[in-house]
C-alpha cells in the first residue's frame, strides 16, 4: 500500500549555535542588521521533505514513492535511498542543477534560521502523478511551486486524496491558491506558526478550515498536537523523548506517522500518538534520517510514552 510524496529531496548542512539568536540581534536594529553566529557543530545530512517522510515511512514498514527532481550531485542520496530501500521511481535526476540544498542554524532555544537553494526543485513540476502506482493516499509537503500546484490537481484527477502540507512553501502562494489547496486536499498538517500564518492569509478559522477537509491536523512541540475532525478537537499528548538533540525534521518524521495511520485505517487518537511517538523518536537525534527502530523497540516506546500498550491493529 504505497503512498505518494510530492516533496523536496536535499541536503541539510546543520548547524548548531551554542547561544540564543535573540542574545545577539537587537529589536531596534533590525534594519541593518549584519550578523554572524559562531557553530561548533556542522554536519551535512539527507534530507528533504520527501526523502525525510519515505524514510521514515520505511521505518514503519511503509513504501513512499517521491515526486522528486534532484540534480547532477544525487549519487550519494541515490545510494542512500537504495540502501534503505526507497522507490526512485519518480525521481527524476537533471544535470545542470544542483539537488536542493539546505543551511540550518538552530539555537539553544530550538530556533532556526534556514537559508535554502532550491536548484533542482524548481523543476518538480517535469514529474507527473503516476496513473500506476497503486497509491491509496498522497502527500503535497514544500515542493517547487509549479510542482506543488500541479500535483494537487493531479491527484484530485486521479482520485487519490491527499495531505497538504503547506509549511515553509506556505508564502509562495497567494491567498486564492492556498484555498484552492485545502478545496482539493483531504485532510490539512501544519505547525502552530503556519496555521495562525494561514488563518491569517485566508481570512478563515481553524474550525472553519476543519470543515473544508476531513482532519486539521496542527503540531505544536513539545505541546502535543490537534486533530479536528468531526466537528471535535482531539488533544494529542506529546511523547517525551529521550534527548532533545536536533528539531529539524520532526514534522516529517510525524507526517509519516499520519501516512501510517491513515493507510492501514486506524482511528485518529492512535495515529496522533504515533505520529507524536515518531516526532520523539526523531528528536533525540542529530540529522532527520539517522534514527533507527525495530516494532518492538517502537511498542516499548509507546508504552513508556503513553502507559499504555501499543494496539494490535497499529501495524495491521
Amino acid at each position: 500500500m504505497p503512498a505518494l510524496i510530492s516533496g523536496s529531496i536535499a541536503y541539510d548542512t546543520i548547524m548548531v549555535f551554542r547561544d540564543r539568536f535573540r542574545n545577539h540581534v537587537l529589536p531596534d536594529q533590525v534594519h541593518i542588521l549584519n550578523v554572524a553566529f559562531l557553530v561548533d557543530d556542522m554536519r551535512k545530512e539527507f534530507g528533504g521533505c520527501a526523502g525525510n517522510i519515505a524514510y521514515n515511512m520505511r521505518l514503519l514498514g511503509d513504501e513512499g514513492i517521491c515526486l522528486a527532481t534532484v540534480g547532477r550531485d544525487f549519487p550519494a542520496y541515490r545510494e542512500w535511498m537504495d540502501r534503505w530501500k526507497i522507490s526512485r521511481d519518480q525521481v527524476l535526476e537533471l544535470d545542470h542543477h544542483y539537488t536542493a540544498q539546505a543551511y540550518i542554524t538552530t539555537d539553544l532555544d530550538d530556533n532556526q534560521i534556514t537559508a535554502f537553494h532550491p536548484g533542482a526543485m524548481n523543476e518538480a513540476h517535469q514529474v507527473h502523478v503516476p496513473d500506476n502506482s497503486g497509491a491509496r493516499l498522497g502527500i503535497l509537503a514544500p515542493n517547487g511551486r509549479d510542482g506543488m500546484l500541479q500535483h494537487a490537481r493531479e491527484f484530485r484527477e486521479a482520485g487519490i486524496p491527499f495531505i497538504f502540507d503547506p509549511g515553509q512553501g506556505l508564502p509562495m502562494f497567494r491567498n486564492e491558491e492556498l484555498q484552492h489547496f485545502m478545496e482539493q486536499a483531504t485532510w490539512l498538517a501544519v505547525n502552530d506558526y503556519e496555521s495562525r500564518l494561514l488563518q491569517e492569509r485566508t481570512g478563515l478559522s481553524l474550525e472553519q478550515m476543519a470543515a473544508q477537509v476531513e482532519a486539521l491536523i496542527v503540531t505544536r512541540g513539545g505541546e502535543g498536537s490537534r486533530i479536528y475532525t468531526d466537528g471535535r478537537c482531539l488533544e494529542i499528548p506529546a511523547a517525551k523523548a529521550t534527548a532533545v538533540n536536533d528539531p529539524t525534521g520532526c514534522g516529517d518524521a510525524y507526517r509519516a506517522g499520519l501516512i501510517h495511520g491513515l493507510l492501514h485505517g486506524l482511528d485518529w487518537e492512535l495515529t496522533g500518538r504515533m505520529a507524536s511517538l515518531m516526532g520523539s523518536l526523531k528528536i533525540a537525534h542529530h540529522g532527520t534520517q539517522n534514527h533507527h527502530f525495530s516494532r518492538e523497540q517502537f511498542a516499548a516506546a509507546y508504552q513508556q510514552a503513553f502507559a499504555a500498550p501499543l494496539p494490535d491493529a497499529a501495524f495491521g
